[in-house]
């Protein structure tokens, strides 16, 4: 019998326009909501949408530092591009990407 390796945890974020587009090059910041119930702990990560108009974000990098009975997370989305600014709210759990669609005004 040998170990099946886990699915990693994933956080996709797609970015688009009020009239639909996909948006490249948007600012999106991951931020653990530590109000919620579980509270999440602390984390904070800063990255930008592809051409495709989407970023992904290694929620592993939070689930490993969690501890092993801490299997969800609840975060805060923020997105700017230009001079506009949305967003979101998202869970994400261990070993399993979440998928988010941020419309910017």
């Amino acid at each position: 019998m040998s170990c099946r390796p886990k699915d990693p945890a994933i956080l996709k974020v797609f970015v688009r326009s009020s009239t639909n587009q996909l948006v490249n090059g948007a600012r999106v910041v991951v931020i653990g909501d530590q109000q919620s119930n579980p509270p999440t702990l602390e984390f904070v990560d800063t990255s930008y949408t592809n051409s495709s108009g989407f970023t992904t974000v290694d929620m592993d990098q939070y689930f490993n530092t969690s501890g092993e009975e801490n299997t969800t997370g609840y975060f805060d989305i923020l997105v700017k591009s230009n001079n506009k600014q949305a967003t979101g709210y998202t869970r994400c759990r261990i070993n399993t990407t979440s998928v988010e669609t941020i419309y910017l005004p």
